[in-house]
C-alpha cells in the first residue's frame, strides 16, 4: 500500500504531457533564437575562425649515428620520428570583414612532437611557430605584427625541394644555414606583403630587438620578391640578422632560446633565389642560396646547436630537383644539392663540401592523407677532422664520419 501510495503521489506530481509542451516549446524557441542570433552576428560581421593542423609520423632508419662524444664509433638505428616532411602542428586562423575590401586577420600556430606530445621550439613557446595579427586589404596588401616567418619563406622556399617543398625537412641544407626548412621565426616583427600585380608580389619586414639600450642588437630585416606567369614561378629573398656576439640578446628578433637561430654568433645575412617550371602536374626547380655569419659560435645539428667558434662561416648552396606524377595520386621525386663552405678561425681555414641526394615516393590516399618513402644520402669532404663537419640529416643523430644514409617511411594527415 505504501508503494502504491508513492506511485500515485509521483503520478500526481508529474505534469501531463500536454502541460509540459509549452515549457519545451519555450526552451526550443530560446535555443533557436540564440542560434539565429549567432548566425546573424556572423553574417553581419563576416567573421570566421578555422582550426587546422598537420600530423606527420614516420619510422626512420639512419646509419653511422654517433653513439658518444666526438670520435666515437657509429651505429645503425631505427627510430620513430615526428615531422620528417612537415613539422607537426595545430593552429587557429581567423578573419573579420571590416568592409571596403579590408579584413582583420590573425594566426596562432603551435608546434608539437607527434611521437611524444612535447612542445616544439624547445618547449618554451605555446605558439612557437606563428603568432601574429594584422590587416588585409584587397588593394593595399597585408600588414601583420608579431612572431612571423621572413620573406625567404614566403617567396623562395616553396619553389625548392626542402622545407615547404616536396622533400620537406629531411631535405634540409647543412645546418639549415639558408633558412631552407622554416626554422627561423622573427619575433617582434612588422611585415608587409603587397597585392599581386601582373604576377609580381613583393614584401618587406623588420623585427625589433625589444631590449632597452640595444635597439640594433638582434634586430632583423627581410625583403622578398616573387613572379608567377603560367608555368613559371620565380622568387628572391634576403634576410639580415644584426647581432653582437659579445652582447647577448636571447629574446630579440631571432631567439636563441627556442631554436629559431640555426647559426649563432654575430651578424648574419642570407640571400636566396629559386625558380620552378611546371608542365602539367610535373615540375622541375633550381635554387641558389648564400649565407654568411660573422663571429660564429655554433650551428644547428642534430636538433641542437653544436659549438663551432670562428671568425666567419660562409655557405653557398646549389640545388636542382624534379617531381613526376605517375598517376594523380602517386608521385616520384629526386633532388641533388651541392654545398660549399668556408670557415675561418684562429687556427686557419677549412673548406668543407657537401653532396646530398634525396629521393621520394609519395602516395596520396586523399587530399588530406598521404604516405611517403624518402631516402637521403649525404657525403662531406674537406672537414679537416672537425666532427661538426661530419654528415648530419635534419634532427637525427649526426654521423660519426663523413657519410650518412637515412630512409624514412611516414604517414601524414592534414586537418
Amino acid at each position: 500500500m505504501h508503494s502504491n501510495h508513492n506511485e500515485q503521489k509521483q503520478h500526481r506530481d508529474r505534469p501531463s504531457r500536454a502541460a509540459r509542451r509549452p515549457s519545451t516549446a519555450v526552451a526550443q524557441a530560446a535555443v533557436a533564437a540564440c542560434i539565429a542570433g549567432v548566425g546573424i552576428g556572423v553574417a553581419h560581421a563576416q567573421s570566421s575562425v578555422t582550426l587546422y593542423g598537420l600530423i606527420d609520423t614516420s619510422i626512420t632508419y639512419a646509419n653511422n649515428q654517433r653513439t658518444g662524444g666526438a670520435g666515437s664509433p657509429g651505429s645503425s638505428d631505427w627510430t620513430m620520428t615526428s615531422g620528417n616532411l612537415s613539422a607537426s602542428r595545430w593552429g587557429l586562423r581567423g578573419s573579420e570583414d571590416l568592409g571596403g575590401g579590408t579584413a582583420a586577420v590573425f594566426t596562432l600556430e603551435n608546434g608539437f612532437s607527434s611521437t611524444t606530445g612535447a612542445l616544439s621550439q624547445k618547449g618554451v613557446d605555446m605558439f612557437g611557430r606563428q603568432a601574429w595579427v594584422g590587416l588585409q586589404s584587397n588593394t593595399a596588401g597585408t600588414l601583420t605584427l608579431g612572431r612571423q616567418y621572413d620573406l625567404i619563406l614566403n617567396f623562395v622556399t616553396p619553389l625548392g625541394a626542402s622545407g615547404s617543398g616536396w622533400g620537406g625537412n629531411l631535405a634540409m641544407h647543412p645546418y639549415d644555414n639558408d633558412d631552407s626548412i622554416q626554422n627561423i621565426r622573427i619575433n617582434n616583427s612588422v611585415k608587409y606583403v603587397s597585392p599581386t600585380w601582373r604576377g609580381l608580389t613583393f614584401g618587406a619586414m623588420y623585427g625589433f630587438s625589444n631590449t632597452p639600450g640595444q635597439f640594433g642588437n638582434n634586430a632583423a630585416w627581410s625583403a622578398g620578391l616573387s613572379y608567377a606567369n603560367g608555368p613559371i614561378k620565380l622568387g628572391a629573398g634576403y634576410l639580415k640578422i644584426n647581432r653582437d656576439s659579445n652582447l647577448a640578446n636571447a629574446a630579440g628578433a631571432v631567439s636563441t632560446t627556442d631554436g629559431s637561430a640555426t647559426v649563432t654568433g654575430g651578424s648574419e645575412q642570407i640571400w636566396a633565389l629559386a625558380g620552378r617550371y611546371a608542365f602539367g602536374p610535373h615540375s622541375v626547380g633550381v635554387a641558389w642560396s648564400h649565407s654568411t655569419t660573422d663571429d660564429v659560435t655554433g650551428v644547428y645539428q642534430g636538433g641542437n646547436i653544436s659549438t663551432l667558434k670562428g671568425n666567419t662561416l660562409v655557405f653557398d648552396n646549389f640545388s636542382v630537383d624534379g617531381r613526376y606524377f605517375v598517376t594523380s595520386a602517386l608521385s616520384l621525386a629526386a633532388a641533388y644539392t651541392y654545398t660549399m663552405a668556408r670557415f675561418d678561425s684562429s687556427t686557419g681555414q677549412t673548406r668543407p663540401k657537401w653532396n646530398q641526394v634525396v629521393a621520394q615516393a609519395d602516395y596520396a590516399f586523399t587530399k588530406r592523407s598521404d604516405v611517403y618513402l624518402e631516402g637521403i644520402y649525404q657525403s662531406v669532404s674537406g672537414g679537416n677532422g672537425n666532427p661538426v663537419f661530419n654528415a648530419s640529416v635534419y634532427t637525427l643523430t649526426p654521423s660519426s664520419n663523413s657519410n650518412q644514409v637515412v630512409v624514412s617511411l611516414g604517414l601524414r594527415h592534414r586537418f
